[in-house]
């Protein structure tokens, strides 16, 4: 059968965003991708790259766990 990972990454990107008072936008042309990357990495729909992650934790001067939680949940039968 079939095994379907529950692993799963949360990020605090809305939080550290909305206290340096920056739209999706902004953020977005610091780091270097589009808005909607912004907008679904912050409803936890997308899981950045390593390099996009270090972006992000450098920007707001934080170290990557600060920011993403990975959380390992198993397998589940698909």
């Amino acid at each position: 059968m079939l095994k379907k990972s529950t692993d799963c990454i949360m990020n605090k990107v809305y939080e550290y965003r909305v206290l340096k008072k920056m739209s999706q936008s902004e953020l977005a042309d610091v780091v270097g991708v589009s808005k909607q990357t912004i907008f679904v990495m912050e409803k936890n729909n997308y899981i950045p790259s390593l390099l996009l992650a270090y972006r992000i934790a450098n920007f707001f001067e934080v170290s990557i766990d600060g920011i993403f939680t990975y959380t390992k949940g198993g397998n589940k039968d698909v």
